[in-house]
């Protein structure tokens, strides 16, 4: 393969834009781009969004921005991979590249989300839950929070030193976008802010969630030398399903991404001075840092505590403010966390805001609830190599899992839980969901029958009433509840017959 260059980069302001069409914010960020590269001729474009058609009503978005770049007769792409597509059609056009297909092309991505009501933005990202575990209640925010717990149970967090871990990074990804005039987000907050922001899934609170944004990022990709080399790209997938994953506390996507990313770049982990991570919910960034080998597992949030993720730290984390205050435009941000690195390694940021050691760098971003997922590698040229590859984490079989029983009344292990306060349309709140293994072998996403506080690790009965899981806590009372329940159940089945 021909090695890989970024030439030119622009973004447009992330934010709230209700005047401003998908396409115009596409044209702002290419133009930018082509502005700022040694030559605004291309041969290709590449277009990433997550899902115009809905947001937007607008199909067929990859002719409709080469249109209005007075680019018609170019071949035009577009590439989908939910909200990891800013990434991955950074992937795709790399490849174009490297093959010899193309020499130069524009690389771009958008979404435009904040016209839409929040119930109908948040019932759009949903669709990229699988069915089963939607049409229980489970937002993305559910299903995050649940990874939460389960990461803060397999690290031994408890609930205060977790909520501070999270509050520090909040923290600090807002004082980051504070100095990025590019962020949604220009204002920081204190932990009192934090900390008197509602739940929205326990224990992810409003400042623990990326925000509903518009915006565009675009880059130039050339085989001719510049001060900026692409030198490793990994993709990586996972079931759609959280419940059927080998693992909850890390996302084994990002791992498989992550290692065909280093040895592509024939380097370690060890060898990055900073990067971009998808912090869509704050426990993603140390998650993520961790399944890329920067940080041990389980002992990510030591980083965070010892400050080692700030812009002056060890090792910066998200120095644009990341999604959780630059803004989270779907199908935009893996795209915007590549500009940022380009802006970093080239010295273009506020003085306030420019990493110390900016040789090589790393984008992380996750795809769905971290089912697609692409690990993308700058380095300036001429960067002496280390040792060479080495990647150290587990990553399972992921070829083959197993379904969901057919029926099921016996005790499990509630392995993760959340209290939903804002749940979906058409269920109650508060809506108490948790992930459940059983003797049998499965996982169950199970509604609890009251909406009670459970602990992590505790013993629950699970049974299923018609399409649905449920659990409890087994006490006499709730198991014969339970039964009582079944046994209304049957009744009416059996009335129903009889009434045939």
């Amino acid at each position: 393969m021909r090695e890989v260059f970024v030439d030119g980069v622009g973004m447009t302001k992330f934010g709230k834009f209700p005047d401003r069409s998908l396409v115009d914010l596409m044209v702002e960020a290419s133009q930018r781009a082509l502005q700022d590269s040694t030559s605004d001729s291309v041969e290709a474009i590449f277009v990433g969004c997550q899902n115009p058609e809905e947001f937007t009503s607008e199909a067929n978005i990859a002719v409709n921005v080469a249109d209005a770049l007075g680019m018609a007769g170019l071949p035009a792409y577009r590439v989908e991979t939910a909200s990891s597509s800013g990434a991955s059609v950074l992937e795709a056009a790399f490849y174009a590249v490297a093959s010899g297909r193309f020499n130069r092309v524009l690389v771009v991505a958008g979404e435009k989300m904040t016209h839409l009501p929040t119930p109908r933005v948040t019932k759009i990202l949903a669709e990229v839950i699988e069915r089963y575990e939607r049409n229980s209640g489970a937002s993305m925010v559910a299903l995050a929070a649940m990874v939460t717990q389960a990461y803060a149970h397999f690290a031994g967090l408890k609930r205060s030193r977790l909520e501070h871990v999270l509050c520090k990074i909040a923290v600090k990804n807002h004082r980051n976008g504070a100095m990025n005039p590019f962020a949604q987000f220009q204002r920081q907050i204190t932990e009192d802010e934090y900390f008197n922001s509602r739940i929205i899934s326990y224990p992810l609170r409003l400042y623990d969630c990326a925000p509903i944004t518009d915006g565009a990022a675009a880059l130039v990709l050339t085989n001719q030398r510049t001060d900026v080399k692409i030198s490793g790209v990994g993709h990586g997938t996972d079931t759609i399903a959280v419940r059927h994953r080998a693992y909850l506390h890390h996302f084994n996507a990002a791992r498989i991404a992550a290692r065909e990313a280093f040895k592509m770049a024939n380097r370690a982990p060890e060898e990055v001075h900073f990067a971009e991570l998808h912090d869509a919910f704050t426990c993603f960034e140390i998650i993520g840092a961790e399944d890329i080998g920067l940080f041990e597992e389980g002992k990510g949030w030591k980083a965070v505590e010892r400050g080692d993720t700030e812009i002056d730290g060890k090792f910066p984390i998200n120095p644009s403010g990341g999604l959780k205050s630059r803004g989270h435009p779907v199908g935009a941000s893996g795209l915007a966390q590549a500009v940022e690195i380009v802006w970093q390694m080239r010295a273009m940021v506020s003085k306030e805001r420019q990493v110390k050691r900016n040789d090589v760098a790393l984008l992380h971003s996750i795809g769905g609830m971290s089912n697609n997922n692409v690990v993308v590698i700058f380095e300036k040229p001429g960067v002496p190599l280390g040792k060479g590859f080495s990647f150290n984490r587990e990553i399972s079989d992921v070829s083959k899992h197993r379904g969901d029983p057919i029926r099921v009344g016996e005790f499990g292990i509630l392995d993760a839980y959340t209290v939903l306060n804002v749940p979906p349309e058409g269920f109650p709140s508060p809506l108490v969901l948790g992930l459940v293994s059983v003797p049998s072998g499965h996982r169950i996403l199970a509604r609890a029958l009251n909406p009670v506080q459970f602990k992590v690790g505790e013993r629950v009965f699970v049974s299923k009433e018609e399409d649905t899981f449920y659990f409890v806590r087994p006490n006499a009372l709730e198991k014969a509840m339970l039964s009582a329940r079944r046994t209304l159940r049957k009744l009416k089945l059996s009335l129903k017959w009889r009434m045939r």
